[in-house]
């Protein structure tokens, strides 16, 4: 486990550096072969066939923020996916400097917004790719490569029609699987409940209680500095932080969150009781609790629960031992948070029906596979999970052509070895390009 656990997921099928001007693009044009963006997207092709180094395409900052050995290895994750690049079908920018390219692929298309430096050199300070379509693709195709991958695999593609959840593609989708931060999907649902009740309002404002390892959003902050209940929920969902998720669980009840994942019709909710918070589960993983972890994994869920009670003292973030997370994965079948693709599914679901305008806005902050992915969709809402030898990864959609609604989500597990994100978020894009279809 790393300290990128639990921390948002690329956003797209590959991500790289790039300055704020790649999101907020001019108007573009047709560019002229005479540019610097246009000689830069002519040399697409043999920069990734490896025709083109590294050191004359990108800026020093680019370098800087993605060493030559980690875009390789990038790179060539893209091309097992997608094959050798072929030809740039479409170059097009406004100023010469910023733009968007269509890279066209041995088995489809990429997307690709482009900039380059005005500094001496004209060398490229941001690449991303911003989606990718396949040709001639099928669930039949994607769900073989999912099965190729290492470990265990599982994944639902599904129209949601009431309560109703009608597979169109799926396999493994009743298997638990290690989900990491998706669990936070049943902590949302739970708090959209209390506050449905009137328990609690999205504008209490609360002490951020508990602080815990890779929050994201935040790391450093004052404890018991005053936050809202939507602030929470946000900062929860879209950059899965941590101190927010445990101090939501705190405030919100353990045992509510377990009852309220059984009632949105989890198969196996033994699995996750007790509902560990995010420092429970990190301090169990590490060296430093060596003596309670075999036991806690042997007991029962009321051994467990009183193991967790027993111990709070030493279950803190000042215990957390954060070299233990820095080799492979640790104990992903048995101390973890799992679920399911239909158990996801069905938490979509509940989560729907709640018909909570925040906490359907806070899954929309983040859609995990960003704006070209969403073109499709009225409506996009995610939140995925990952960790050393786990990526997990689901989406809630409106489809904009009929209205209907769908949830595509996938799990990857492998206890030997950290799984290739990349991999991973380019099958899902391509699940959901199918389901928009």
């Amino acid at each position: 486990m790393t300290k990128t656990m639990f921390a948002a997921l690329l956003t797209t099928a590959m991500t790289l550096p790039a300055t704020a001007a790649l999101a907020q693009q001019a108007p573009e044009a047709t560019a002229t072969a005479d540019t610097a963006f246009a000689q830069r997207a002519a040399q697409l092709v043999d920069l990734l066939a490896g025709r083109v180094a590294y050191g004359d395409y990108f800026a020093p900052d680019f370098q800087a923020a993605l060493p030559e050995a980690q875009f390789k290895a990038v790179t060539a994750n893209l091309l097992a996916q997608y094959g050798q690049p072929v030809a740039v079908e479409k170059a097009t920018s406004a100023d010469g400097r910023l733009g968007t390219v269509q890279l066209r692929f041995e088995k489809g298309v990429g997307t690709i917004a482009l900039e380059v430096a005005a500094a001496p050199g004209d060398k490229v300070a941001g690449l991303r790719f911003t989606g990718f379509t396949m040709a001639d693709d099928s669930f039949t195709k994607v769900a073989a490569e999912l099965a190729a991958l290492p470990g265990t695999t599982g994944f639902l593609v599904a129209e949601l029609e009431g309560d109703a959840v009608r597979p169109l593609a799926a396999a493994n989708a009743d298997r638990q699987l290690a989900i990491g931060s998706t669990f936070k999907l049943y902590v949302l649902d739970e708090l959209a409940a209390q506050v449905a009740a009137g328990q609690r309002q999205w504008s209490d404002v609360v002490p951020l209680s508990h602080a815990s390892f890779s929050s994201a959003g935040t790391a450093n902050w004052p404890k018991d500095m005053p936050v809202t209940l939507q602030t929470l929920a946000n900062w929860m969902i879209s950059v899965s932080d941590n101190g927010a998720t445990d101090t939501l669980i705190h405030l919100l009840g353990r045992q509510n969150i377990e009852a309220r994942m059984q009632r949105a019709g989890h198969s196996a909710p033994s699995r996750n009781i007790p509902f560990l918070t995010t420092v429970e589960a990190f301090a169990l993983k590490g060296n430093n609790f060596n003596d309670l972890r075999p036991v806690f994994i042997k007991g029962d869920d009321a051994a467990q629960r009183r193991l967790i009670e027993d111990n709070q003292s030493r279950l803190t973030l000042a215990n957390v031992d954060g070299v233990s997370f820095s080799g492979g994965p640790r104990f992903i079948d048995d101390l973890e948070w799992f679920a399911s693709p239909n158990d996801i599914a069905r938490a979509m679901v509940d989560l729907r029906a709640r018909q909570s305008e925040p906490a359907m806005a806070a899954m929309a902050i983040n859609n995990g596979l960003g704006p070209s992915a969403a073109a499709d969709w009225t409506y996009l809402g995610y939140k995925g999970g990952s960790e050393l030898g786990v990526l997990s990864m689901s989406l809630l959609g409106q489809r904009k052509s009929d209205g209907k609604w769908f949830v595509v989500t996938a799990s990857w597990n492998n206890p030997d070895a950290a799984v290739a994100t990349e991999t991973m978020v380019g099958l899902v894009t391509r699940l959901l390009a199918l389901a928009a279809k």
